[in-house]
């Protein structure tokens, strides 16, 4: 993987705005079949990053998954309100790191970032 990336204001501002707590957790099994799942997140503004969430997701695949690859991915998406058809979207993937504990987490430190029409909904 490359170095980090940061994120632009636009999707500091997006990702630290309420009320978008669900995201899609993609990780890769170990005989490399995609493995994706609806997750819950929080952006880390200290660490910027994005900490993958959920009930016992110390138990989880997804877990064991990045105990294993150290990588993972996930998606934020939705269509914006009003007239027409205003899809918007953020990836973020690049390095997880697997918190255990009983605040367990999965910990994604962004390597790609790419986002479109966010300013729909920020």
């Amino acid at each position: 993987m490359t170095e980090p990336t940061s994120f632009s204001e636009i999707e500091r501002r997006f990702l630290a705005s309420p009320g978008r707590a669900l995201g899609r957790v993609a990780t890769v099994s170990s005989d490399g079949t995609p493995h994706v799942v609806p997750a819950g997140w929080t952006f880390n503004e200290k660490l910027e990053t994005l900490d993958v969430t959920g009930h016992d997701v110390q138990n989880t695949k997804k877990f064991r998954d990045v105990v294993r690859t150290g990588r993972a991915a996930i998606v934020i998406d939705g269509i914006a309100p009003g007239d027409g058809f205003n899809p918007w979207a953020i990836e973020i993937a690049g390095r997880a790191e697997a918190v255990r504990g009983p605040d367990a987490l999965i910990r994604i430190f962004p390597v790609r970032i790419r986002s479109w029409g966010l300013d729909h909904v920020t």
